[in-house]
């Protein structure tokens, strides 16, 4: 089963098996927005994708390679693949691929079809054999006979006053008889039929949905014709019996495309939430595959489960979700609010805004608030403990009313010595919460309560900070810094800075503690000296997010400017960045992250060493998760006549680093004194590569033998060169 999935700036194809629901290729290469994907009708292991980059790639999606890149030159934003016109591809035009054994083809035949056609990958469809094309937009179909060249349009009137919405929104052909199933937003199904003729076409409406159909599909025999939408059922339509269907419910959100195998046997559906659903003949699912959910916004922060290392954000509605960055696979959701969600326009319901792990990951805290129209803000402060049984959250503590206005951020305290969490809201106070019971944390009577409520001159705090060790607490109210002592809540200082509302606390970690770091609405970047309680530097920068490394003295800040976000990685106790980077990505970053690597990089770029420890993620404000990574600190030059297979991507960097080292030993005299390199990049790729894609083990011999050569100078390279030749013949005579 194949999807296409954008990730940040980068975006690929997957290709997951529909038992296991694990991925087994990533296929990238397009360098925009995938947007559409079609199996290649003369060969079924074959697929062709398009994307916004101009181009078409053709792929070998059972071994993972790249066969053939069309270069078209415009945006691509849907993809049709006619089964009898097999060489031909129509979005918009028809593109012409030419034959040719070269890897990268461009393709500048272009000739229009349909003109003025939806983007939309479901409203355009190939009739029986290939002899016709279907294509929807607004009020008109449009159906073009190839043979005739002639195309024929049937046009509906908008039916607003007697309540139906008549516009198109998806169309299906069926592909055995001449008949075009379409959908429309309120909910009504057509099944047309005489189209090849202007005046004698006729239609039959089918009707079960209550909102719009978003996709359709007959299956390969076209016995049955499937539908789906808001409601998240897959209905199965018989084809001879129009009044006769089935239902598969509950299937989750709303449901945007339906897939048939090349069988019948099996049925797929993707839908709103970011998930992939393998069902069995509409009969029971078998499969889900689930990425990272997408909702319309992200209230909480990014966090990291410190025991899981999961990614835990804003999910399905009511819920926060667990998702793996190193398996980039959804571990499970957790349901916060507890109440059915009513997939209803206008009704109010409570809403997962905030959320907060202690550093163990023992406790969870989130916030959910809800706004009726006529009533005051609805808030519970909800504690939940990791149960070990489960491996999950239990609900533990619920407080209703914590604040009497919104609560605008939350955290834990680092230090061992106890519990405790901290609440600020725009009522003017922060509260700290501790355990009843300090001495027995499971113990089933243990829950929380409020230890402590504080404020200052009645302003309103905005953020707040702990310490690395806990042993301080920083609240920002509008211009004012406070630093408190959680131990006997004393109000140790105020710090001054330029004018302007404090947006964005944070303490330094590690040898930088000492430093207290906060952003103002004024665009100024201002460091403290909590040791001196002056202020050690300060710059004029529109901060829009600060996020400290919890592994290393780093700390991220993301500035906004013209339209684009910039990136610089510093140490407050170092007068110079480590790293910048101006326009990292379009928009506003609002969430960002550090998360811990499996293992350390033993990076031996300067400017690349703050990833060593931990990989940095951020959130867009068009809701894009992107994981930062040095574009261009290792480019491989990929030869286009030979397939980018994963061997031929080993060899290419094996190849590389020894390019690179005869570079170096022809420029620098100290070359000749290199040691051997303690973890050679072709030994890790070797040991990392699915044995399945590697080569014969003779091969594999002479490059690990080649690998652990010494580099030697001018004049004993024939002797070298002799050896490695001595090398493969006892490789070739032992294997």
């Amino acid at each position: 089963m194949i999807s296409y999935v954008e990730s940040g700036i980068t975006v690929s194809v997957k290709v997951y098996s529909s038992s296991s629901e694990e991925c087994v290729h990533d296929l990238q290469g397009h360098t925009d927005l995938v947007s559409g994907i079609a199996r290649n009708p003369s060969n079924h292991l074959q697929v062709y994708s398009c994307s916004a980059d101009g181009t078409v790639r053709l792929w070998d999606f059972t071994d993972g390679i790249l066969i053939k890149t069309f270069i078209i030159g415009y945006p691509i934003y849907s993809i049709y693949v006619s089964e009898k016109h097999g060489g031909v591809l129509f979005q918009l035009v028809a593109v012409h691929l030419p034959r040719s054994g070269d890897q990268e083809v461009e393709a500048r035949e272009l000739s229009a079809v349909l003109c003025d056609v939806s983007p939309s990958p479901g409203a355009a469809s190939f009739g029986r054999e290939g002899e016709y094309v279907a294509a929807a937009k607004g009020l008109q179909l449009e159906v073009f006979f190839f043979k005739k060249q002639k195309p024929y349009r049937f046009f509906l009137k908008p039916g607003i006053k007697k309540g139906s919405k008549n516009a198109f929104t998806c169309v299906s052909c069926h592909p055995k008889e001449d008949c075009i199933a379409t959908g429309h937003a309120d909910g009504k199904i057509r099944l047309w039929r005489n189209f090849n003729q202007k005046k004698e076409y006729t239609y039959s409406t089918l009707h079960w949905h209550h909102g719009a159909v978003n996709t359709l599909q007959f299956t390969p025999e076209g016995t049955n014709l499937l539908s789906g939408g808001i409601e998240s059922v897959l209905v199965q339509w018989r084809y001879t019996q129009e009044n006769q269907k089935d239902f598969l419910p509950r299937l989750g959100a709303a449901i945007t495309h339906i897939a048939v195998s090349p069988d019948g046997s099996l049925f797929c559906t993707s839908h709103s939430d970011n998930k992939i659903t393998i069902i069995q003949s509409c009969v029971k699912v078998s499969a889900i595959i689930q990425g990272l959910v997408k909702s319309e916004g992200v209230r909480t922060d990014l966090m990291i489960d410190p025991r899981s290392k999961a990614l835990v954000l804003n999910g399905k509605p009511g819920h926060l979700q667990f998702y793996s960055l190193h398996r980039d696979k959804q571990l499970y959701n957790l349901d916060i609010v507890q109440q059915e969600y009513i997939n209803e326009e206008g009704l109010d319901q409570f809403e997962v805004v905030k959320a907060a792990f202690d550093a163990h990951g023992d406790w969870l805290a989130t916030v959910e608030e809800r706004r009726q129209k006529g009533s005051e803000l609805e808030i519970n402060l909800k504690l939940w403990a990791y149960d070990e049984q489960t491996q999950s959250f239990v609900l533990n503590t619920t407080v209703t009313a914590p604040h009497e206005d919104q609560i605008t951020a939350m955290c834990f305290s680092p230090s061992p010595e106890t519990t405790m969490l901290v609440t600020i809201s725009f009522d003017g106070h922060f509260k700290a919460w501790l355990l009843a019971d300090h001495s027995d944390t499971k113990a089933e009577g243990a829950s929380w309560s409020c230890d402590f409520v504080g404020g200052y001159h009645l302003l309103k705090p905005g953020c707040c900070c702990f310490s690395a060790d806990g042993s301080l607490l920083a609240v920002g109210f509008q211009e004012v810094v406070t630093v408190w002592s959680p131990s006997s809540w004393e109000l140790l200082t105020t710090l001054s800075q330029p004018p302007g509302a404090i947006r964005d606390l944070c303490f330094g970690r590690l040898s930088c503690s000492k430093y207290l770091l906060g952003t103002s609405t004024k665009n100024q970047l201002c460091c403290w000296n909590i040791l001196t309680c002056s202020l050690e530097w300060s710059t004029p920068m529109d901060v829009s997010l600060l996020q400290a490394d919890p592994l290393s003295e780093n700390i991220a800040a993301f500035c906004s400017q013209s339209g684009c976000s910039d990136l610089f990685v510093f140490k407050p106790g170092e007068p110079r960045p480590l790293y910048s980077q101006r326009a990292l990505c379009t928009g506003k970053v609002q969430h960002a992250i550090f998360a811990p690597r499996d293992q350390m990089l033993e990076s031996c770029e300067e400017h690349a060493q703050w990833l060593n420890r931990s990989q940095l993620y951020f959130l867009t404000q068009h809701m894009v998760l992107t994981v930062f990574v040095f574009g261009g600190v290792f480019q491989l030059m990929v030869d286009n006549s030979v397939a980018v297979t994963p061997f031929y991507l080993l060899l290419g960097k094996h190849r590389l680093q020894q390019q690179q080292q005869q570079q170096e030993a022809l420029t620098n005299p100290m070359a000749e004194r290199i040691q051997l390199p303690q973890g050679s990049i072709a030994i890790k790729e070797l040991l990392y590569t699915p044995a399945h894609v590697l080569p014969s083990a003779s091969f594999l011999c002479s490059m690990f033998v080649r690998s652990l050569l010494i580099s030697s100078s001018s004049a004993s390279c024939k002797m070298n060169r002799k050896y490695s030749q001595d090398v493969d013949k006892v490789i070739n005579n032992d294997f």
